[in-house]
């Protein structure tokens, strides 16, 4: 079959069966090992990034922010001023660090022109002269916990920073200061996300941060994630290790060699204290702990664990209904014992198991009989892997040691709802300074018990944001606490019955953007955990919407916001969703009673699909009734997502055994010069092209250097200047590999070369074109924005007014010629391409503006 290039051709045969797709399956050439970046190239990394700053010819073409404030970002930890709690600093887990003086009403970044900007603890010396610490990367450990370069510290509130060392830590945990003598300190590091490595566990100095030494270490996949000081004998410190390892396929969160130590030599020697027949947790699956040490009376010390020994199943869901059937039945099933099962029985378990409504216990029958499937195609039907919520463990458990942690006694195992199976992103406990009685456990809600941990009711009110990381008692008023979670900021004067939320900075986590084409245009985008949201690109942050209650911003989705795309035709028309391909079309103005399902459906007797944390879909701008789809394969519609067919096999290296879903598609783009020229590229380095819609497949990833092929791939770009011209970028975030990666082929994939060979060592998240010029190029990357004038043969920062955050995305606005960026930390910025332009064409001007950098 020849399929026509016109859209119209293609209708005509939507809802055909296709005999033969031609795709051929292609074996991954993975290199043998991605390794992951040393310190040493990052490091050298940062040197040219600063140079690529330093020679810019950008300086004076300034972003611009426009929000939004109204879903903040995630916290990691708060610090606050003991006699004056109307005065704190807050950290971001990829937003920075922020200071406020009058209790949250207003901020002031502190972090923004380091190396790094990702943050997991602060600790700040409030007697005397104040002193900031900051252990860079968060030790939550999500699909974004991007890895620091270890410790820095300022003396003058955050004017300068001092870069004290330990770049292979990447994920802290804590920093624990001495309460009188400002040399000594102690950090917990969690160490590397992706990759083993033996710089981890708990780092002292006693020289102000000049030198350290490990003094606790137990394997390369074991860290510190939480540490705790007796303030009455600065000697005494306690130490939560936990074994967790990551890779893009899986995730193990829990492990034998979790448990927490104990030094009473002030952290130089350390002794497990949670060994078998202490009382505490015992066995393989000991997952993340949080530790909490009572002021009043330091032998009183409170844990959390994440438990993740499994519990009897009796949820039912997906396994048993109440036919007595489970899932599992059907793997060993005969084709004659399903047929002579009674009709009545095998449609309840159906409908129970939520199986689409054409397949009823006759249409199953028939397609036995017809030997169209075997009744194993029931089981198959949901074996897609585990989306990393799924499973029955312990969970929350809440343990108690009187003496000093000898011994301890198990208060509380009925919070598994606490943080179920995700307890890695949580497992933090407090204690009052006040009230031994009074406990929270911080995890998707915040939990609070007033009877020392025999019972828990959850605080957290209306306006508070789910997922808590961090909170502060004050230690004479403790009904006052200020409380971090995925939503930014609350406090709260009366133990959670009221709170108000601080979140005027502009610290929101995009993940993708889009624009459209209204007067004043829109900017639309999805936030990891903070649902979906478009707002005019013309915004300037005021509080008047606290009067009039009008917030410039509107929400068109929950949950973790991904991908988002807008029928320009009408600028209303938008399809937006959540995590693992949760998508929906609707009336962006009338949402919920407009809003259709697009995502695809596989067939009885098919494999379930993969869906990526961040499925890709696009609409064709040759005709935007034409929506694409990515799962492991590619599905187009061409009525708006309301039927899709199934255009390929699998486009990625196949499913890989694991609790992650992993051979994904995680970007698609289609040629703006021809119609159903189309480029995938999946999270296991797998890159395809389709010249005729969808119907045929040919793999390119193989024609790429060896060292990157396995590599995710963030982005293919089809060029808009050149039908036969391509861009791929290549990201090893998620193997601990940090070097830049952009390749471009003018021959369909063919071949490549080498682009932006000049960026320093950070992954890239994004490219694209300029919309009058093919020279210049845009590169987003975790620390930052990039431009060539010359084609990718070199590079310039384009860093004006833009901190070093993390660009997740790029939208080019061609009417008004405007880009904008959508980071991961620092909401939306925007800038006027004007300037970049005239460098790329006016060679003078060019060598005017270098002469003056010089």
């Amino acid at each position: 079959m020849n399929p026509t290039k016109t859209t119209a051709g293609i209708k005509n045969c939507l809802f055909k069966v296709i005999p033969i797709l031609s795709f051929l399956s292609v074996t991954c050439t993975v290199s043998a090992q991605i390794k992951p970046t040393t310190a040493d190239e990052r490091q050298k990394g940062m040197v040219v990034r600063k140079e690529l700053e330093k020679k810019s010819l950008l300086k004076d073409a300034k972003f611009r922010n426009i929000g939004p404030v109204v879903m903040s970002g995630r916290v990691v930890d708060v610090d606050v001023n003991p006699q004056d709690p109307t005065e704190f600093y807050v950290a971001y887990a990829s937003g920075g660090l922020w200071h406020t003086k009058n209790n949250g009403q207003s901020f002031t970044p502190l972090f923004d022109n380091e190396d790094v900007m990702t943050i997991g603890d602060i600790a700040v010396k409030w007697y005397g002269s104040r002193v900031i610490w900051i252990g860079s990367g968060e030790v939550n450990s999500s699909r974004s916990s991007y890895a620091g370069n270890g410790v820095y510290k300022s003396s003058d509130n955050g004017k300068t920073w001092e870069y004290l060392g330990l770049p292979e830590s990447h994920h802290i945990g804590k920093i624990q200061l001495h309460p009188t003598d400002p040399n000594t300190a102690w950090v917990a590091a969690l160490g590397h996300l992706y990759s083993p490595n033996k710089e981890r566990g708990v780092y002292k100095t006693v020289d102000g941060g000049k030198t350290w030494k490990l003094t606790l270490a137990v394997d390369e996949n074991t860290g510190a994630v939480e540490m705790e000081i007796n303030p009455n004998n600065p000697n005494e410190l306690y130490a939560a290790m936990w074994h967790r390892t990551r890779r893009g396929w899986s995730f193990t969160e829990s492990g034998a060699t979790s448990g927490i130590y104990k030094s009473t030599d002030g952290g130089t020697t350390w002794s497990l204290i949670t060994a078998p027949g202490s009382g505490f947790a015992e066995g393989k699956k000991l997952g993340r702990i949080g530790l909490s040490v009572y002021a009043q009376n330091p032998n009183i010390v409170f844990a959390v664990i994440d438990n993740y020994d499994a519990m009897p199943d009796t949820s039912r869901r997906r396994q048993t209904a109440d036919t007595g059937l489970q899932l599992k039945d059907f793997k060993t099933m005969t084709n004659e014992q399903l047929l002579n099962m009674e009709s009545s029985k095998l449609d309840t378990f159906m409908r129970k198991q939520r199986f689409p409504a054409k397949y009823t216990a006759a249409v199953v029958k028939e397609m036995v009989r017809a030997g169209k499937i075997q009744p194993v195609a029931l089981w198959d039907y949901y074996d897609a892997g585990d989306d990393g919520f799924s499973g029955n463990v312990k969970g929350c458990e809440v343990y108690r040691s009187d003496d000093a942690g000898k011994t301890w006694k198990l208060i509380n195992n009925k919070l598994p709802q606490a943080f179920s199976t995700y307890g890695y992103y949580f497992a933090k406990i407090y204690v009052s300074p006040m009230n031994v009685d009074k406990i929270v456990v911080l995890g998707v809600s915040a939990w609070m018990s007033v009877d020392g941990g025999k019972s828990f009711k959850v605080i957290d009110g209306r306006n508070v944001h789910s997922d808590h990381h961090a909170l502060w008692f004050n230690p004479k008023k403790d009904n006052h606490m200020i409380n971090g979670n995925d939503g930014g900021i609350n406090i709260t004067y009366d133990d959670g019955a009221n709170w108000f939320k601080a979140n005027t900075p502009s610290v929101a986590q995009f993940y993708a953007i889009t624009v459209d084409d209204a007067k004043p245009y829109n900017v639309y985008g999805g936030l990891q955990d903070n649902g979906s949201w478009y707002g005019p690109s013309n915004n300037r942050e005021t509080v008047d919407w606290h009067d009039n209650g009008n917030y410039a911003f509107k929400s068109i989705g929950g949950g973790d916001g991904m991908q988002v795309q807008i029928d320009t035709r009408d600028n209303k028309t938008v399809y937006t969703g959540s995590q693992f391909g949760a998508y929906i079309r609707g009336d962006k103005t009338n949402l919920f009673p407009t809003r259709v399902s697009v995502r695809p459906l596989h067939e009885l007797g098919d494999k379930p699909l993969r869906f990526n944390w961040q499925s890709p879909i696009l609409l064709s701008k040759h005709n935007q009734d034409v929506f694409y789809f990515g799962t492991n394969r590619f599905h187009r519609s061409l009525n708006k997502g309301e039927q899709s067919v199934n255009m390929s096999g699998d486009l990625t290296g196949g499913k890989r055994e694991g609790n992650v879903p992993f051979g994904t598609l995680v970007t698609i783009s289609e040629s703006p010069v021809r119609f159903g020229l189309i480029y995938t590229g999946s999270d296991d380095g797998f890159i395809n092209v389709s010249k005729d819609g969808g119907y045929s497949w040919s793999a390119i990833h193989t024609k790429l250097p060896k060292t990157v092929q396995g590599l995710y791939v963030s982005r293919v770009v089809a060029s808009k200047y050149k039908e036969s011209r391509v861009y791929v970028t290549m990201n090893g975030y998620r193997n601990d590999h940090f070097n830049a990666w952009v390749f471009v082929s003018d021959d369909y994939g063919a071949t490549w070369k080498q682009l932006f060979t000049d960026l320093p060592a950070e992954p890239v998240n994004v490219l694209r074109e300029d919309p009058k010029n093919e020279n210049l190029l845009y590169v987003g990357t975790d620390h930052g924005l990039y431009v060539s004038v010359d084609a990718g043969a070199s590079s310039m920062a384009w860093m004006s007014e833009l901190p070093r955050v993390a660009i997740h995305d790029i939208a080019i606005q061609d009417r008004d010629n405007e880009i904008v960026l959508g980071t991961h930390g620092r909401g939306i910025y925007i800038a006027s391409l004007t300037e970049a332009q005239k460098l790329a064409t006016d060679k003078a001007y060019y060598e005017k503006k270098k002469a003056e950098v010089k």
